[in-house]
């Protein structure tokens, strides 16, 4: 019993991680139909995890209301946003739109959401610029270069510093295209190499704790 407690499970992991691994690598009809129907099967579990977590969310949020605790109004609004969001969905059966006119599901994507997501993106640029200046100060040659790349970035991206320095949209488009690219190319593959690295040990059974514990 000890033995499949804690032996089933990384036998388990490494049997399918080396099948998944390897269909990538077999032109075969039978290997694409695995993973056609893994992702089937990823899809299922997704859902559930969904159900799950709204599921979680409104019983955490029941609590807050149920104790008067800081916030719960704020609780109440996401009580609100949810069923009504999920209401309006059900009675529009999904659809955004019925020959090219808007549902109400559409109304509260296009006229709530919408509005609401760019609010907040409006809101989050200002402590970005705030970090930004409070990382960039030049007290380097290197960190001369960052925030001088930065002003021209900014500048090259809204309209009123394109207008006032012209040449700043082309500066900032190369630098976002060439500079930038290479550099976000260069920590991809670093990136892809850890998480190659991290795969083989889980496979292999180096690293365990996504079984609930550290190393054995």
């Amino acid at each position: 019993m000890i033995f499949l407690r804690r032996q089933l499970p990384l036998l388990i992991t490494m049997i399918t991680g080396l099948i998944f691994a390897g269909q990538y690598y077999v032109p075969h009809p039978a290997s694409e139909q695995l993973l056609t129907s893994a992702t089937k099967w990823l899809q299922i579990i997704g859902g559930f995890a969904l159900v799950l977590g709204v599921t979680s969310l409104f019983q955490v949020h029941a609590a807050k209301i149920r104790r008067k605790e800081a916030g719960w109004g704020y609780s109440m609004v996401l009580y609100a946003g949810m069923l009504g969001t999920m209401a309006v969905g059900w009675w529009a059966n999904g659809k955004e739109s019925v020959e090219g006119v808007s549902t109400a599901f559409g109304w509260v994507y296009n006229f709530m959401m919408v509005p609401l997501q760019g609010t907040m993106f409006a809101i989050l640029a200002f402590f970005i610029a705030s970090a930004a200046y409070r990382s960039f100060r030049a007290r380097s040659r290197e960190a001369a270069v960052l925030l001088i790349a930065a002003v021209i970035v900014m500048m090259g991206r809204v309209p009123l510093g394109e207008y006032l320095v012209p040449v700043s949209g082309d500066i900032s488009q190369w630098i976002l295209n060439v500079l930038n690219a290479s550099v976000r190319r260069a920590i991809l593959i670093g990136v892809s190499l850890g998480a190659v690295a991290l795969s083989f040990k889980i496979i292999f059974g180096v690293e365990r704790s996504y079984l609930g514990g550290g190393k054995e």
